[in-house]
């Protein structure tokens, strides 16, 4: 059960780290940038805050599952 939920969560950290769009633009990214009430960034720091947490419990269930074997 254990393995199975690791392999869930690899999969959705792969997938949320493939589709994260790139941080540097170029001088387009000035123009295209519109912090309009904030949720651009909120959004953005959201999927940080997900994506660190998401690495955490990987890192964790791999630890775990590693002195279970």
């Amino acid at each position: 059960m254990l393995k199975i939920i690791w392999v869930i969560l690899s999969f959705v950290l792969i997938s949320l780290i493939f589709l994260r769009t790139p941080q540097n633009q170029g001088l387009a990214s000035f123009s295209s940038k519109s912090d309009l009430l904030g949720s651009p960034s909120s959004a953005e720091q959201f999927l940080n805050n997900l994506t660190v947490l998401l690495m955490i419990s990987y890192f964790s269930f791999a630890i775990f599952l590693n002195t279970i074997n």
